[in-house]
């Protein structure tokens, strides 16, 4: 049995200390701040980031330098026989387009995982990854197995604010003008490879009812797990903790049974397109017994 690594990127939210406990590797995501270079819990925390955002700072996302990926490969392939890379999204970051193109030098001993899914979801990919690795599965088995279930997972995400959305270009001024005016609460969702709108909300109690009852329909009718029994169910926020721990109580008196895993901030690639005061529920299915 070869000996694999598996290697992420920071749009997971695993922290490079949460790295070190799985045993896994994970690439910090570059923001130009100002025109300066800062890296995802490297050289900038989640609070300095909403700092910085809340200061109006001029923020930009950028995919990890060609460099830094090779180099790590060339590092981790001294010591392991196989890789397996699960970057974010293909359809929100040309990141896994340009990693499986560099990895077509490395006679398969590199296995990209493009299996469409970011923050909380993409963290139980590469924990799956982990998983499946101790079961002696090689690289290209766990990519075919990561990539054939891709679709075994939900993100809702309520934004609290229009103002980032619009900043990045992702709502035109008069959408973001009328919805600040009504105080709506769009709530977002991620099923697959983009970003999409799923409802509209006037209020936040309003949106987290919207994003439970989306939720358990999911586990109802996606998945064919009423309780949820064979999936994982997660929240994740941005900023506000205090919020997102009053959102996991709901979330598990409205599904009797049901534990939430993890309550993580999301990444700060999905912050910086939403801003602070956002809340997601996500749901990812439990890999089968060894």
């Amino acid at each position: 049995m070869g000996k694999i690594a598996v290697v992420s990127d920071s749009n997971s939210g695993i922290t490079q200390e949460q790295a070190k406990a799985y045993g896994i590797y994970v690439l910090p995501m570059p923001f130009f701040i100002n025109e300066e270079t800062y890296y995802e819990d490297i050289s900038l925390t989640q609070e300095q980031f909403y700092e910085k955002l809340e200061g109006n700072a001029d923020i930009s996302t950028s995919m990890p330098a060609v460099a830094s990926v090779t180099e790590l490969w060339d590092e981790l392939l001294q010591e392991y026989d196989e890789i397996v890379h699960i970057p974010m999204s293909s359809g929100l970051s040309s990141s896994c387009e340009t990693a499986i193109m560099l990895a077509q030098d490395y006679d398969d001993k590199v296995q990209v995982v493009n299996n469409q899914r970011i923050s909380v979801t993409q963290r139980q990919t590469v924990l799956d990854a982990v998983e499946l690795a101790k079961r002696g599965r090689s690289a290209k088995e766990i990519k075919e197995y990561l990539e054939e279930t891709k679709y075994d997972s939900s993100i809702y995400i309520m934004v609290d604010t229009l103002y980032y959305l619009k900043k990045g270009g992702r709502l035109t001024p008069a959408a973001a003008a009328l919805g600040t005016l009504l105080k709506l609460k769009p709530v977002l969702q991620i099923q697959g490879e983009k970003l999409d709108s799923y409802a509209k909300a006037r209020t936040v109690k309003q949106a987290r009812t919207i994003m439970i009852d989306a939720i358990r329909n999911d586990l109802v009718k996606r998945f064919k797990d009423e309780n949820g029994e064979n999936m994982h169910i997660f929240v994740a926020y941005t900023k506000d903790k205090e919020l997102a721990l009053d959102f996991k109580a709901q979330i598990e008196a409205a599904i009797p049974g049901q534990q939430i895993e993890f309550v993580d901030p999301l990444s700060l690639s999905v912050a910086c397109h939403i801003g602070p005061g956002a809340l997601a529920v996500a749901c990812s299915k439990k890999l089968p017994p060894a």
